[in-house]
């Protein structure tokens, strides 16, 4: 069987295709792309499946800050949390973990047991812990993302909690000659310190990292310190869709567990 999930995100969207089980195409786009160019309009946004250039879709799940206003037909909708954490347990080949997902715009930090929520801390108000900080910093710096993930020895203090504030800071920490190694390092750091309140209760576990930030190598530095193990997964990015396929997998099978 053959089933497609949907991440409508707040500034891409991921796409995946698994077949009876097995990811077998996935590819992403901004999500202005996807709903100028894949998509209509009818009073709800409507996909137009076969621009995707997918066809003989059993099931379709979809999640995601679109998920419901947007028509997706024989689209199943569920929530984010869902998503993360089916994707999370099918990538990681485990049933026991802390989820941290940084989005765009929002942080998860979920714990999982047995396959199940138990747990979770949430932060969709304030920028500056998400996805949206680490790029504006990089844009002020004039240092690619990929770049920037790399620094994390000798960080300067950065104190603002505010992401617009920051900016500031981080530009006067500039006109004060700070080497820009010790800038990159600050802005990491100011990320870890700000996602600490949210995952000081689940300290000493283990940690599976999705979203984009996943891939900042400085921030999995500073996060060893707080977890007996992190687990990196291929797709972290692709998280959610994933998770959208096999929930459906399951659900289409009536898979246990």
């Amino acid at each position: 069987m053959r089933v497609l999930g949907i991440d409508l995100g707040s500034r891409e969207v991921k796409t995946v295709l698994m077949e009876n089980g097995n990811i077998v195409e996935k590819f992403k786009m901004s999500t202005m792309t996807f709903y100028r160019d894949f998509c209509n309009y009818d009073g709800r946004i409507i996909l137009d499946i076969e621009k995707l250039g997918i066809k003989n879709i059993d099931l379709g799940v979809s999640t995601g800050y679109g998920r419901n206003n947007t028509d997706l037909k024989t689209f199943k909708a569920i929530n984010e949390l869902k998503a993360h954490v089916y994707g999370g347990i099918y990538q990681a080949d485990m049933k026991d973990f802390i989820l941290l997902d940084v989005g765009g715009q929002d942080v998860k930090v979920v714990k999982v047991e047995k396959g199940l929520i138990t747990d979770l801390e949430l932060n969709d108000k304030c920028a500056a812990s998400c996805g949206r900080y680490l790029e504006n910093m990089s844009e002020v710096l004039e240092v690619p993302l990929d770049e920037l993930f790399n620094y994390y020895k000798d960080p300067v203090e950065l104190n603002s909690t505010c992401a617009v504030f920051s900016e500031s800071e981080l530009i006067g920490k500039i006109a004060e000659g700070i080497t820009i190694n010790r800038l990159c390092a600050g802005v990491n750091y100011s990320l870890y310190k700000r996602l600490h309140p949210l995952l000081n209760k689940f300290k000493g576990e283990r940690l599976v990292l999705t979203g984009g930030v996943a891939k900042n190598k400085a921030l999995v530095q500073y996060l060893r310190n707080d977890y007996d193990e992190i687990i990196h997964l291929d797709e972290p990015q692709f998280n959610g869709a994933i998770g959208c396929c096999y929930y459906g997998y399951k659900i289409k099978n009536k898979v246990e567990g």
